[in-house]
This record gives C-alpha cells, sequence and structure tokens, in this order.
C-alpha cells in the first residue's frame, strides 16, 4: 500500500472552483465512507478548509486510486471530471507525505506560516478515525505532520514573521476604510465557529471599539460576544446591525448566500453619513453575495483579494530564515518518518523469522524431553534450564541480521535485504503475511490527464 494525495487549492484553482468543491460538516462522514469502501482504498481522511480540499488515502493501486477518488470527488462538488482534473494535482508515496507534512507547518498556506491549518489537519485526522477510515499508514503519517507543525511553531518564528488569513483581511479592510487601524471601528462579525472566534479576538485585540457576534445559534454567538466583551445580534435583525457597523467580516460554513444585495441595502438605509462599509468574506463558499461589491461606499474583500495581499504579507525580511528553519524541520520529521515507515516493512519477516526459530526450538526440546525422561538423576528443573539456554543462544544469533535488516531497509535496493532474509531461512511468504494483516490499524476520469507516479508534480505545487 502507498499514500496518495488528489487535492485543489488557491495554488491550483480559482476561488469558485474551490467554493465548488467545498464539502458540507455532514457530508464530509459519507464521502470518507463511500472513499474507504472503495477497492483500491485501505485508508482516507480528507483537509477541506476555506483554501483546499485534498484527500489522502492508503492505496493498492495508483491509476485506479486516482479514479475513483476523482469520480466521488466530481460527485460530491457537482464539478464534471473534466473540468474537475484541471484543477487538480496529485502525489503519491513519499512526495505525499512530504506535501502533507509540508501542509501542517503552513508552508503551502495562503498565508505562509498560519497557524489554523495546523488544527485544521487534526480535525480532519479525528474525523477519520471517529468513522473508522483513518487506518495505521495514514495516522503515522498524520502524527508526523502534527509534529512537523507543532515544532514549526515552537522552534521557529514562523507566526511572527508569517500572519494569519484573518490578521491579513483585516489589515487590507483596514486600508479599505482609509484609517491607519482598527482603533475605534464598529466590527461585526457573523458566524461563530474557529475562524469567527479568531476573526472576533483579532478585532478585539486590535482596539475596536466595539464587537458584535451574529450566528444561527445564538448559544454560541452568546459565548463567542462574552469571551471578547462583546455583544450579540440575530440574524434576523443583520440589517440594522450592519447599519451600526463599519467591518462586517463574514465567516460561516452556510452552502449559500448569507449576506445579499436586498440585505446590505436595508442595512445601508440606517446609516448616516457616508463612511464607508466594508465586508471581509473569509467563508467558502463565500457568505458575501458579488453584487454588495456594486453597492455605493462598499467594499467586499474576498479570498481572490487576500491571495496578493497574504503573498505580500510574508515578503518582509526575516520569513526568508524563518520559512528556511521550518522546512529544516519538515525535511528531519519526514525521514524519521520514512525510517520508521521502512522499518515496518521488514517486521512482518523478522516476526515470521523470530516465530519459526521459535518452533524449531520447541520441537527440539520437545523431542529431547522425551529422550531424557527417563534418564536417572535427570529432572524437570535440568530441563528447564536446557530450554532457557537454547533460547537465549538462538536470540543471540538472530538479533543482530534482524536488527541490521531493519537499518539496511532505508538505503538503496534495501528491499533486497528482506528478501534475501526470507530466502536464507526458508520462510513461508503465507506467514508472512499473515503477520502483516494481523498488524493493528488505528481508530468516470480520464487518467491521461492526471500525473503519473514518477511524473512531475501536479499543477500549482
Amino acid at each position: 500500500m502507498s499514500v496518495l494525495v488528489v487535492g485543489l487549492s488557491h495554488k491550483s484553482a480559482p476561488v469558485p472552483v474551490l467554493e465548488r468543491a467545498a464539502l458540507s460538516a455532514e457530508a464530509l462522514p459519507k464521502l470518507l465512507r463511500d472513499l474507504h469502501q472503495s477497492g483500491d482504498v485501505a485508508g482516507t481522511f480528507i483537509v477541506s478548509t476555506c483554501n483546499r480540499v485534498e484527500i489522502y488515502a492508503d492505496v493498492d493501486r495508483f491509476h485506479g486510486s486516482v479514479a475513483a477518488i476523482c469520480e466521488l470527488l466530481s460527485q460530491y462538488s457537482g464539478i464534471p471530471t473534466q473540468e474537475l482534473t484541471g484543477h487538480l494535482y496529485v502525489h503519491y508515496e513519499e512526495r505525499a507525505v512530504k506535501h502533507l507534512l509540508n501542509v501542517a507547518a503552513g508552508l503551502d498556506s495562503m498565508v505562509v506560516g498560519e497557524g489554523q491549518i495546523l488544527g485544521q489537519v487534526r480535525s480532519a485526522l479525528n474525523v477519520a478515525r471517529e468513522q473508522g477510515t483513518l487506518g495505521r499508514a495514514l495516522g503515522d503519517a498524520g502524527s508526523a505532520a502534527l509534529r512537523a507543525g507543532k515544532r514549526a511553531h515552537a522552534e521557529t518564528g514562523i507566526d511572527r514573521a508569517g500572519a494569519s488569513l484573518v490578521s491579513v483581511g483585516i489589515e487590507a479592510a483596514v486600508a479599505a476604510l482609509g484609517r491607519p487601524s482598527l482603533t475605534g471601528q464598529r466590527v461585526l462579525v457573523v458566524g461563530a465557529g474557529s475562524m469567527s472566534s479568531l476573526a472576533a479576538t483579532t478585532a478585539a485585540r486590535a482596539g475596536a471599539r466595539t464587537v458584535t457576534v451574529a450566528n444561527r445559534t445564538r448559544r454560541h454567538a452568546d459565548r463567542l460576544a462574552a469571551a471578547v466583551n462583546g455583544r450579540t445580534a440575530d440574524l434576523d435583525a443583520l440589517p440594522a446591525a450592519i447599519a451600526d457597523a463599519d467591518l462586517v467580516i463574514s465567516c460561516t460554513g452556510a452552502s449559500g448566500l448569507v449576506i445579499t444585495a436586498d440585505l446590505v441595502r436595508a442595512g445601508l438605509a440606517g446609516r448616516t453619513g457616508d463612511d464607508p462599509l466594508v465586508f471581509l468574506d473569509l467563508a467558502l463558499p463565500r457568505d458575501v453575495a458579488p453584487e454588495v461589491a456594486e453597492l455605493p461606499a462598499v467594499t467586499v474583500i474576498g479570498l481572490d483579494e487576500l491571495a496578493d495581499a497574504g503573498r505580500n504579507a510574508v515578503a518582509g525580511p526575516g520569513i526568508t530564515s524563518e520559512v528556511a528553519a521550518v522546512r529544516a524541520i519538515v525535511d528531519e520529521e519526514f525521514e524519521t518518518h520514512r525510517a520508521a515507515a521502512v522499518a515496518a516493512q521488514v517486521t512482518p519477516t523478522v516476526v515470521a523469522l523470530r516465530a519459526k526459530a521459535a518452533e524449531v526450538v520447541d520441537a527440539e526440546l520437545t523431542r529431547l524431553a522425551g529422550r531424557l525422561q527417563n534418564v536417572e538423576g535427570f529432572d524437570g528443573h535440568a530441563l528447564d534450564e536446557i530450554a532457557r539456554s537454547v533460547r537465549r543462544v538462538v536470540d543471540k544469533l538472530l538479533h543482530a541480521p534482524t536488527v541490521r535488516v531493519k537499518e539496511l531497509a532505508g538505503s538503496p535496493r534495501g528491499d533486497g535485504y528482506d528478501e534475501a532474509l526470507r530466502v536464507l531461512f526458508d520462510l513461508d511468504p503465507r506467514t508472512v503475511e499473515a503477520v502483516t494483516r494481523a498488524e493493528p490499524d488505528e481508530k468516470v476520469v480520464d487518467i491521461a490527464v492526471l500525473p503519473s507516479p514518477s511524473a512531475p508534480e501536479g499543477s500549482g505545487e
């Protein structure tokens, strides 16, 4: 089995395509189960954020698995496969694992170094584990990615050098308001999820005069508002809340538009003066209707605009060295994971060898006990001592080759050492396979348009 990732992100697809491909919280578990039931997929998890939809899978066949994944993603997104494949990238085996580590460390984010993606990867792994689709190989790769991400933020200054998508968005909004900062401005946050919480907290710390939270579930809005010493508003009263705001930050998980042009017109009618009104739309699919940007004195900043702003935000002095430090951490964690994975591949052979040795020892000891049972003065204690000695001798003889074969497995043509061990000791392939199966688990596409395992990395990468 090998790790495969098929995905699209802000690097390979425009925001309208990402909107259509975005997976709702209700669809995610069902897609996981459908993927897991595919014949070539032994394990899977999905990272779905406002900037990417990536399906990771532990697969037996490359092309068949890519076809199955693309077909299901097309079904769930409603995007025809011919259109979808033009925006997809595909990574396989080690490059897939390396990509996951880069994602978790924030190196592949729209704003390099942002920390929210680490929690999103952790959540993706937890959802797959709850659904029973994760599997051991992907669980191990996910653990390596989480370690890389945590080390990146703990051991480097990537948090200080880079900025979160929310921070970049608020900076762009402040510029659109014509203000030097957010101090004294009135902020309305629509939504109460993780992104909304970050937005409300960032606005409060930036000196916003008021922070109002509107959400479909009132208790969630109350909790977030209390955390930032803000207030709440009902979604039904959104026009009045818009009338009393300078900046509206919207990041709900709704599948359709939340803020329409008619709703904003009603809000504008309740405003006094002609002060600018800015909408910062961080949702995917988008919350704010495109027509809102055509209204007088209104500016809409969406993910399209933030892509350029994010790149500019991380181009300052110091970021290059921090990114290099994170890349070094990713490389180190990748090599650690690769070595462990290689060692795990030869483990079934080692286990089978030791099992065969134990069978030979037991058979010989049984034969010896039968021959000595009538010998005068020979008791069970003596036979036990002989058994222990024989087993120690066998263990010592096997120790060096079994340890060495794990070390050599990662070297060029290292799989030959594993095969040599099987041949030299005449190990039954069925026994090795049985050990492999017993290892515990954790809790129509045109293939020609997709890269093969040996082809260059996919679009946008």
